[in-house]
């Protein structure tokens, strides 16, 4: 009888520690559960909170570039108010004043053209003992143009200016320094013919040196301001006749001298 309490007891213990055994591995899965649960959660808030970071920047982006287009539309707003007040300023000249501005702009434009008409008068008359083949001298747009063959200035390929080619220009420069307010350009022109000589390059090369080199003449041995005379080359691209024949590529190897009145005075009127 003792026998079977002891093992009745025993039993009991055991089912005891069974029951327990099955209620903590049920506490276990659910804690398990339970942080399964946290993970998931918590990658998910992260995952949402990464969102939020690029929302804010992406806002902030968009506010930046909100606030430099309130600066450009301010300062266009600016510019347009000044254009606006000189507009109005403008707009307040009579009818009588406005045809006053314009008889002036014209008279002064007039004045100009006569200046450098008698200017081409000058020049031509100081130049008519030289044949039509070797120069010519006229008026267009407002410019005069001294055109110089090649054979009056130079052998062919050489940059280096022939006595009658001298003389020429020692003519040209005494008719210069009887003016004011003419600026000088000099450019030299070719035909199509490649040249490419231990000088020379090509074409461009031979133009611009054939120009600086009656520049030097000018400035050196004649005396001309030098703040009034520029050179260049445009080499063999501003034909005048065609290069198809003998007299045509003649024609197109020439150095142009430029004359052009200042404009400083019209631009003053005009701005």
């Amino acid at each position: 009888m003792k026998k079977t309490s002891h093992l009745l007891a025993f039993s009991c213990i055991i089912l005891s520690l069974i029951f327990t055994s099955c209620v903590s591995n049920k506490k276990f899965m659910a804690s398990e559960a339970k942080v399964d649960k946290l993970r998931t959660d918590s990658a998910k808030t992260l995952a949402q909170l990464n969102d939020c970071n690029t929302q804010v920047a992406k806002l902030n982006k968009e506010k930046t570039g909100l606030q430099n287009e309130k600066t450009n539309l301010q300062n266009e707003s600016i510019v347009a108010e000044n254009d606006f007040k000189t507009l109005s300023t403008v707009s307040k000249l009579t009818i009588a004043e406005q045809a006053k501005q314009l008889k002036k702009f014209q008279d002064m434009i007039q004045a100009q053209k006569d200046v450098m008409i008698k200017l081409q008068s000058s020049i031509a008359d100081a130049l008519m003992n030289y044949k039509t083949d070797e120069l010519s001298v006229y008026y267009k747009d407002g410019n005069v143009y001294v055109s110089m063959e090649e054979k009056l200035l130079f052998k062919s390929g050489s940059d280096v200016v022939d006595t009658k080619g001298k003389e020429a220009l020692k003519t040209l420069a005494k008719v210069l320094a009887t003016t004011k307010d003419v600026a000088v350009m000099i450019e030299g022109h070719t035909d199509n013919v490649p040249i490419k000589t231990a000088q020379f390059k090509d074409n461009w090369d031979l133009s611009t040196a054939r120009a600086t080199s009656i520049l030097r003449i000018l400035t050196n041995e004649y005396s001309f301001d030098s703040n009034r005379i520029t050179a260049s080359g445009r080499g063999e691209f501003h034909p005048v006749k065609t290069n198809e024949t003998v007299e045509g590529r003649a024609s197109n190897r020439r150095t142009e001298i430029i004359l052009s009145p200042d404009l400083k005075e019209l631009y003053k009127l005009l701005y």
